[in-house]
């Protein structure tokens, strides 16, 4: 009734068939938590010329 050549496809068409690959995409039980501890300091250093800083002395309201 069936000869070899098709019992053969048949059985690698099963064969194959059996072998699909899953991919799953799943939710964790727990939340995801990221500790950032970031420290940021800043420093200004104003250099006055020696006439402007007199000035700012007499007359303070100037700035």
């Amino acid at each position: 009734m069936f000869n070899s050549k098709t019992i053969a496809l048949l059985g690698m068409i099963a064969l194959l068939g059996a072998c699909s690959p899953t991919v799953r995409l799943e939710v964790p039980d727990k939340p995801i938590v990221i500790n950032l501890n970031v420290k940021i300091e800043q420093e200004v250093r104003i250099k006055l010329e020696k006439g402007v800083e007199e000035a700012m002395l007499k007359n303070p309201k100037i700035f």
